[in-house]
């Protein structure tokens, strides 16, 4: 696992930042709409402590090196709009998967794509990984936009791979080599 310690991470209109509990009700407010929880195995947050318990979750990953959860914050406002993180670290293989999330209100803003850049460049750089891992539901074509915009390559297929609030989902799995990174 890699050390990980306190980061941030700065672009043009956004800071990337460690989670606390001071981002319990922002985080919430990404995590409870159905429209961002659509694609995630857990479906829509219904209680406050969800929240808390996914950044006390986050929190230990910082402490034991597992994952890098970075709340992506406005520099204009300091509003919290969503997360992107790196986490399933595979250190003999220098790889590890990612995530994000953003708040329904900021789609298409190209916010995703401009923390994504942050961290993927933080990823092969400072923690000198060799590849970066994907995996989305093929039906959701935004995400698959984003990772492709980013350099990642459709790698695999996986039918029913997910139980998506109650239904099978199928996986598109997408990486990305330090050596196609446009970084």
């Amino acid at each position: 696992m890699p050390t990980l310690s306190p980061i941030e991470l700065f672009t043009p209109r956004l800071k990337l930042r460690w989670m606390s509990e001071r981002d319990v009700d922002a985080h919430y407010a990404v995590f409870s709409d159905p429209e961002v929880a659509r694609y995630w195995s857990s479906g829509p947050w219904t209680s406050l402590d969800q929240s808390r318990e996914h950044i006390a979750a986050t929190q230990a990953a910082y402490a034991d090196g597992s994952g890098m959860r970075l709340g992506v914050e406005l520099i204009e406002t300091g509003e919290l709009i969503g997360n992107v993180s790196l986490h399933r670290f595979v250190d003999t293989s220098r790889r590890c998967e990612m995530g994000y999330a953003l708040a329904r209100a900021h789609w298409g803003g190209g916010y995703v794509s401009e923390a994504l850049r942050a961290l993927l460049a933080y990823g092969f750089t400072t923690l000198d990984l060799n590849r970066i891992e994907a995996d989305i539901d093929p039906r959701n074509g935004a995400s698959a936009r984003v990772l492709e915009k980013l350099g990642f390559q459709k790698e695999g297929y996986m039918p029913e791979r997910w139980i998506v609030q109650g239904e099978p989902a199928d996986t598109v799995y997408y990486g990305l080599l330090r050596r196609h990174w446009n970084g």
